[in-house]
């Protein structure tokens, strides 16, 4: 567990005006470049939409189903990741376009956008990988440190891992509730109420789209019609969860103690989402479907900014880190995820020795 020990007071300050300085550039440049960007991004998540459920129609030719399913799954997948998590980060407020505001947008997943917005955009992005604050290391149900103290629950470590990812969005939408404080009676009975609710009404109406409604208007094939909505939510769920994993528990990303909270300056602010994040490569249509999620280090460090911008500032923020000597993890999926599956089988058992042979 890191303590940011490496670099001394005036070397953070340093550094983070650095940061503080691409950062104010990036946003002074904000303009209709940037506009234009995402209204494509709506515009072509919208015909795919549209072209997937019409697909869908068609199921009793099998081409017609897999092309459906693929059409919605990457509809899904882009308003998941490159327009509603980026939209309600507030990287889009300053159009002042009320289709992209942070504070109405809502994307078409379980979890309600204002519940996420505390658990992620505040929770997460202002503690970082920090333990015991930090409910994004684990989810609540996953052991994915060795500071986290060993329980036979974790032996299905791998298990839980495998559910977490088939029912991501569901996840995601619980990860507000928090579901161990409320087993254990150490949250307030009419917060947990008000969250449920939410939750309730959310989820309610993503089902009733996706498995009632769409399939009626398909009948008779109204089982194939929600076969491929299922399949669609099913690889946007598997898609977001190993991107997002990727980004946060790859080898050499860390975790730190709650005392490095302690009048932590801006400086050593930017130090901590350096070090507890991770970056993935790949072709520009890969950084799109993954939200430029796959710069995590550039999410974590401007999580404001639009971030069709992250890949343009990694070149910078990589340009920083060797002049200070500092580490800038990144590397290609297949290894990224292979070091977290081992992670997650590690960490299963109680000695914490390797359950998977080591990569080679």
């Amino acid at each position: 567990m890191s303590q940011l020990k490496h670099l001394t007071p005036a070397q953070l300050d340093a550094f983070g005006a650095e940061l503080d300085a691409i950062r104010d550039r990036v946003t002074a440049d904000l303009g209709e470049r940037d506009a234009t960007y995402i209204r494509k991004v709506v515009k072509a998540q919208r015909r795919l939409e549209l072209a997937g459920r019409g697909l869908l129609f068609f199921s009793l030719f099998p081409p017609a189903w897999v092309a459906g399913v693929a059409a919605l799954s990457a509809s899904k997948i882009l308003d998941n990741m490159e327009i509603g998590h980026n939209v309600m980060h507030g990287q889009y407020d300053w159009m002042n376009d009320p289709d992209l505001s942070s504070e109405s947008f809502d994307w078409d997943t379980a979890c309600p956008g204002d519940q996420w917005q505390h658990s992620h955009n505040y929770m997460h992005h202002t503690y970082t990988n920090v333990q015991g604050v930090d409910r994004d290391i684990g989810y609540g149900v996953l052991r994915m440190s060795d500071d986290k103290p060993w329980h036979p629950y974790y032996l299905l470590n791998p298990l839980w891992a495998t559910l977490l990812a088939t029912f991501f969005q569901y996840g995601v939408a619980l990860h507000d509730l928090e579901v161990e404080r409320v087993m254990k009676g150490k949250k307030d009975k009419a917060d947990v109420l008000r969250i449920a609710k939410g939750i309730w009404r959310k989820t309610r109406k993503q089902t009733l789209k996706d498995y009632v409604v769409f399939p009626l208007l398909a009948l008779p094939i109204a089982p194939l019609v929600f076969a491929g909505n299922l399949s669609a939510n099913l690889m946007r769920n598997l898609w977001t969860y190993t991107i997002i994993f990727c980004g946060h528990f790859p080898d050499g990303v860390e975790q730190f103690d709650k005392a490095v909270l302690e009048d932590e300056s801006r400086g050593q602010w930017y130090y901590r989402q350096l070090l507890g994040s991770a970056n993935l490569t790949g072709g520009k249509l890969f950084h799109v479907m993954s939200g430029n999620l796959s710069h995590q280090i550039e999410h974590h460090l401007f999580p404001t900014l639009p971030a069709h911008r992250y890949g343009e500032i990694s070149e910078q923020v990589q340009a920083i880190c060797e002049r200070y000597d500092l580490p800038y993890n990144k590397g290609p999926l297949s290894k990224q995820f292979g070091t977290v599956v081992r992670k997650i089988f590690k960490l299963s058992l109680p000695s914490g020795q390797p359950a998977l042979p080591a990569a080679a």
